[in-house]
Order: structure tokens, then C-alpha cells, then sequence
């Protein structure tokens, strides 16, 4: 071949965009994506933690191993292998000794402990031997002890042996088998090896669905947390305590509200902040306030910003909080002062992973470290050297998917009502604009939740099959403020469902969608969107509805959130006939004589969150109507599978309903 022709094939190789060497992406590739996740930079600002997994199909587990990634370099050190459990490493104060949480032993004595290991001898010792789960720990300042979060083990086992196992029932979800027990402190040291100390004990638990529920004063004389008044996870008033180690004295924060979480002290010990819902009892509009840390009136920091805030992080010099959420097609982080300022980090097509959480850490000279990814790229480890330098991609975990043929995404937005929606479009990786093709709309859960211009793996697999995937961020999405997150009070289905529709009208205008050919799909919320349209009068193609809410009497009854469902739906539904009525009218299942569209119905057994009632529900509606469906139940409790066996088959059933009637 001449030189010039050989070289002018290599740039057509190399140019971007050029597909023909490349291979689309498939849904076995979901099962090859690299988790990367949870950031902890070094004291120094050196050196980042990361968790690295792997789905492993053959064990049915997620192979997880601790990274240590060299800032300057990007050289990467294993630290911690052959642990498939482990989770939440953390650099002790001093630099020199990381803790993480692994599970030790099998079947009924299988527990997640707390270990440290030592990196300059690779020394690794268990410091915990808890009868249940580790859940959550932190490092005291000096480096010499950890607090632990754990649930109190039954007192009466042996009872429970014989068979007198009988509980009294609360406000909890009807997958309960036992009462809920407390969640508690200890405090465990870290080089003595004496056994760990009960910090709390009592009725008040942490709650089991925080994050970070406690944090350290900066003199480790004092510990903050929140507390709630029982284990039940419906009874969720909380509120901030302080907490004396030495003593284990328990005293409520002066002016603490209570729906409150994620305490954190400011380094100088003079500030601590937490995260409460602009308008208790309900949850839309999560920001962070700053009170003094004896206690006193809140200043509500975040506020301008207008967002759904789900983390905040310190400054080391104490005049800031790097707070960051969903908003508008990604997630933004902001670095938002004491004094009143803020400003945006200039992430660019960068989004921070995490699901009602952001992935990042702050260091010194504020550094940010944070787990993202983009369009065109799953997750991977980003550095930003200060809050306004460009972020640095430090790892390539993913290589292999990033250069396959992926679907082009696009944010659009549209009017309905007095509202601006908006939402992200994948195509197919060679999307014709003369062609027609199927629409699926795939809609996220929550309502409080939002899709974003980032890398999503089904998405993908679905758009690869030619069809346009459209993710709408109907009204009660969080990404566009509170009026728009708010406005689904009391208008749980009508109102998003407009939004809905009116998305699909303006992409209908480009001329390119096969109206005959529209097919609706959600999880959870995104099951109730998918349920409640199934009701409107056009015909959509199939559908496919995923741990789906179809009657809200359920979800107020049976669901472990239930009378915090209240916030979203009105109130108790018992108080009144009224309030009955409001109920029904808002539950899809008051639409099911009009559905008529051929529906897959997937949902776990022991879904504590979306009890599996409302999918027989719906399967009978459908049956007995003699319209198509299919239910598939996976005999485990969670709200929807995590485990790489059923999640791949979770996802196949999804994408193969979707081409029985769309090819």
C-alpha cells in the first residue's frame, strides 16, 4: 500500500466518530462495567482511596478490592484484595494506617467487622468481633479510636431458638420478620486490642438509611448524631445529639429540627452543620443549614442555590461547605461560603456518581477528589487540584467500554403548564434523522431523583438495539428547584404525566419517532409513571413495570416509609373519607380498566420499599382483561436486585420484551 493511503486510513481510524472497527454496546457488556466508588483523599493530598468491583457471574458476587491511586502519576497500588466484601476505607488522621469494613466467616456467623491495616508493614488486624453487622465507623481525631455503628442483637435468642418469636408490630414495612433493633455506638480502640466499649443504648437508634449519621468534634472529646425515637424506619422524626465519650452522656442539640442528618463539625470546632428538608414534615428540598455547635439558630447556607442537596463537606479552613446535587442534566458540585457567596466547580461533561449521595473528597488548599463519569464513559477517578482547575481523569477502569460504539446523549427540555421539564435523549450509535424509530421512554425513581447526561448502562444496551431511550425528569424530579420538586404534592400521577406526554409531543415534532411504535419502562416511581400512563388514551406499543407503585394505600400501609409517604400523597388516608378518595385517585390502579398495553411485571418477593402486592395487582388487572403480561418475582428482599446473576437477568427479561413488540 503507498505511504499516503496507509496513512489516510489511519486517520480515518483514528478520527473520532469512526465506527467501523468498532462494536456497539450489548447487554453482556453491563456486566463488564468496573465499579468505582467512594473517594477518601490523603492527609497530604497525595494519595486517593478508591473501591474498585467487578460483577462476578460464576460467585454471584461484586469482587471489590481497595486501590491506593498516586495523584501525580496515577500509579495504582492494591491494598486491599481478595476481600469481596470490603467497603469504606478510610485513612486514619495521621496518614500512615487505613480502616475499611470486610465480612469474616460464613453462613450464620458471617458479620462485616472493621479492620486497620498498616501501610508501611501491610500489617492487617481485625479490630472488631460484633455479633451483627458493622454498618458505619470514623476515625477519632487523634487517630486512636473509632466509633462504630452496629444493630443491637436480640436479648432473648434463646427464646427465639425454641420458637416463641412473636414481635409486636409498628410503623415498618410487612416484609418485617422480627422487630427492628436499634442501631448503636461503640467505640473500639485502635492499637490496644481491647474489646470495643457501648457508647448508646435505649430505644433511640441511628437511622439505618443514613450515610453518615455521626460525626467527631474536632477535640474527640464530643461525638453528634442523629437519633430517632425508635428502629421502626416509618417513625423518621430526628434529631441532632450530643454525645460525651468519656461519659456517654446524651444530651439533644438546643433548636435541633427534626428531620435532620448528616451532622458534620467544622474542623475549627466552632460550626456544625446538617442536612434538613426546607419544609418539614416534607422532603423536597434537602439543603444544608450552619448553627453554632452548642446549639442555636440556623443559618440556611444553601439556600440561593435552589437545589436538592445530598452531601456537604467541609473546607479545612472552615470558611465553606462543598455541598453538590442533581441539577439540571448533571450533577453539580458547589463551593458555597459562610459569608453568603458561592461558586460552581467547573466540572464540564464530568457528572459525581452516586445515587442520593455525591462521590467526592476534600483536602487541603481544597482539593476535591470525586468518582464520576460522562457521556461517553462510566466511572472512573477525577482530581481537581483547587475548586476552579479543570478536573484530571486519574484511572482507566473502563477502557474497554469507552471505546465501543456508544449512543450520543443529548439534554432537551420542553414546556407543560406554567413548567419548564427537561431530559435526556440516548440514540442509537448511527441515528439517522430521515429514519424513524421506536421511542422507549425509560423513567428513574424516587419521585425526589433525576436523570443526568452520564453514562447508563441499560440506557445504552437499549438504544443499541435502535431504538431512542427518552429519560423524562417529570415534575418531583430534583434537578430544576424546589417550586418544580414540589409541585407533585397531591398530584402524584395528572401533573408529572402531562409533563410527560408534552416531552414526547415536542420530540415528535423532529419527525424521526414511529408513533405506533412508543414504549413505556420504569423502576419504582418510574414503575408508577409507567403505570399511570398506561392509563391515558394513546396506545403505547408494551411496557415494562419494575418494582412499580400502582396503589398508594400500599405503599401507606406496607412500605417501610409508609406514613412518610404522608409528605408526598396527603394526609392518613384513615383520618378521613376524603383523605380515602385523594388516595385512590392518585394510585395508578384507579386507571386500571383503561390498560390496555402488553406489560412485563418485575418485582422481589421481600421488596421492603415497594411491597409485591401492588404487582398483583396489577397482574390481575391486566390478566383478567385479557391484556398481555408477564410477572417474573426474584425470591430475595431487596427493592430491586444488586447481586450480578439476578441483575443480568433483570435486565435481559427488561430489553427482551422490549424487542418482542418493538422489531
Amino acid at each position: 500500500m503507498p505511504r499516503f493511503l496507509w496513512l489516510l486510513t489511519l486517520l480515518l481510524l483514528l478520527r473520532p466518530g469512526f465506527s467501523h472497527a468498532q462494536r456497539r454496546f450489548e447487554l453482556a457488556d453491563i456486566s463488564r462495567l468496573v465499579n468505582v466508588s467512594d473517594p477518601q483523599l490523603s492527609p497530604d493530598c497525595k494519595s486517593i482511596l478508591v473501591v474498585v468491583s467487578r460483577p462476578n457471574l460464576t460467585t454471584n458476587r461484586h469482587d471489590a478490592e481497595v486501590v491506593l491511586v498516586d495523584v501525580a502519576t496515577g500509579r495504582q497500588r492494591i491494598l486491599v484484595a481478595n476481600q469481596p466484601t470490603v467497603k469504606q476505607p478510610r485513612w486514619s488522621p495521621t496518614g500512615d494506617r487505613v480502616a475499611f469494613l470486610a465480612r469474616t466467616n460464613t453462613g450464620k456467623d458471617a458479620h462485616t467487622q472493621l479492620f486497620v491495616q498498616n501501610l508501611a508493614a501491610d500489617e492487617v488486624r481485625q479490630l472488631t468481633t460484633a455479633v451483627t453487622n458493622v454498618q458505619l465507623y470514623s476515625w477519632n481525631p487523634a487517630g486512636t479510636a473509632l466509633a462504630y455503628s452496629a444493630a443491637d442483637a436480640p436479648a432473648n435468642a434463646a427464646e427465639i431458638a425454641r420458637g416463641n418469636d412473636s414481635f409486636e408490630v409498628g410503623n415498618g414495612s410487612v416484609t418485617l420478620t422480627a422487630p427492628p433493633a436499634p442501631d448503636h455506638l461503640w467505640l473500639v480502640s485502635a492499637t490496644d486490642g481491647q474489646p470495643a466499649r457501648r457508647l448508646t443504648s435505649g430505644p433511640l437508634s441511628l437511622p439505618d438509611d443514613s450515610s453518615a449519621p455521626f460525626t467527631w468534634a474536632p477535640d474527640g472529646r464530643m461525638l453528634a448524631c442523629v437519633l430517632r425515637s425508635s428502629a421502626q424506619t416509618g417513625d423518621q422524626e430526628t434529631a441532632v445529639y450530643t454525645l460525651e465519650v468519656a461519659t456517654g452522656t446524651v444530651r439533644e442539640l438546643p433548636g435541633s429540627p427534626h428531620h435532620v442528618d448528616l451532622p458534620a463539625y467544622s474542623p475549627d470546632g466552632k460550626w456544625l452543620s446538617y442536612q434538613t428538608p426546607r419544609e418539614p414534615p416534607y422532603f423536597e428540598s434537602l439543603e444544608f443549614d450552619v448553627v453554632p455547635a452548642a446549639g442555636g439558630p440556623a443559618r440556611h447556607l444553601c439556600r440561593a442555590l435552589d437545589r436538592n442537596l445530598q452531601r456537604a463537606l467541609w473546607s479545612q479552613d472552615s470558611k465553606s461547605l462543598f455541598v453538590g446535587g442533581n441539577d439540571g442534566a448533571t450533577v453539580s458540585i458547589w463551593q458555597q461560603e459562610l459569608n453568603g457567596r458561592s461558586r460552581k466547580l467547573p466540572l464540564g461533561p464530568v457528572s459525581p456518581n452516586g445515587s442520593y449521595w455525591v462521590e467526592m473528597a476534600v483536602g487541603r488548599r481544597n482539593a476535591v477528589a470525586l468518582t464520576a463519569n460522562e457521556p461517553g464513559r462510566p466511572a472512573e477517578l477525577y482530581y481537581l487540584a483547587s475548586p476552579t482547575a479543570t478536573p484530571r481523569r486519574l484511572t482507566d477502569f473502563n477502557h474497554e467500554t469507552a471505546v465501543l460504539a456508544l449512543g450520543r446523549m443529548e439534554a432537551v427540555e420542553w414546556k407543560s403548564d406554567n413548567l419548564r421539564p427537561d431530559g435526556i435523549l440516548t440514540y442509537p450509535p448511527d441515528f439517522d434523522p430521515a429514519k424513524k424509530y421506536p421511542l422507549v421512554l425509560m423513567m428513574h425513581g424516587g419521585p425526589s431523583n433525576a436523570s443526568r447526561a452520564a453514562f447508563y448502562g441499560l440506557g445504552q444496551a437499549v438504544a443499541a438495539r435502535g431504538y431512542v431511550v427518552f429519560q423524562p425528569n417529570y415534575r418531583g424530579s430534583d434537578n430544576l428547584g424546589y417550586a418544580f420538586q414540589r409541585a407533585i404534592r397531591d398530584d402524584a400521577g395528572a401533573g408529572p404525566g402531562r409533563d410527560v406526554l408534552a416531552g414526547i409531543a415536542e420530540l415528535e415534532k423532529r419527525g424521526w419517532i414511529d408513533t405506533s411504535r412508543i414504549a413505556l419502562s420504569g423502576a419504582s416511581y418510574g414503575g408508577f409513571m409507567t403505570a399511570w400512563l398506561m392509563g391515558e388514551s394513546r396506545r403505547w406499543r408494551c411496557a415494562v413495570a419494575a418494582a412499580s407503585v400502582v396503589d398508594l394505600l400500599d405503599s401507606y400501609n406496607l412500605s417501610d416509609n409508609n406514613i412518610a409517604n404522608a409528605g408526598h400523597y396527603g394526609p392518613s388516608p384513615w383520618l378521613s373519607a376524603e383523605n380515602m378518595a385523594h388516595y385512590k385517585a392518585q394510585s395508578p390502579l384507579s386507571r386500571a380498566t383503561r390498560w390496555r398495553t402488553p406489560t412485563l411485571i418485575l418485582h422481589n418477593v421481600g421488596d421492603f420499599r415497594v411491597p409485591i402486592s401492588n404487582s398483583y395487582k396489577m397482574y390481575h388487572a391486566l390478566k383478567d382483561n385479557d391484556v398481555p403480561v408477564r410477572f417474573v418475582a426474584f425470591p430475595i428482599s431487596t427493592h430491586v436486585p444488586s447481586d450480578p446473576v439476578r441483575s443480568a437477568e433483570w435486565n435481559r427479561l427488561w430489553i427482551e420484551w422490549l424487542d418482542q413488540y418493538l422489531k
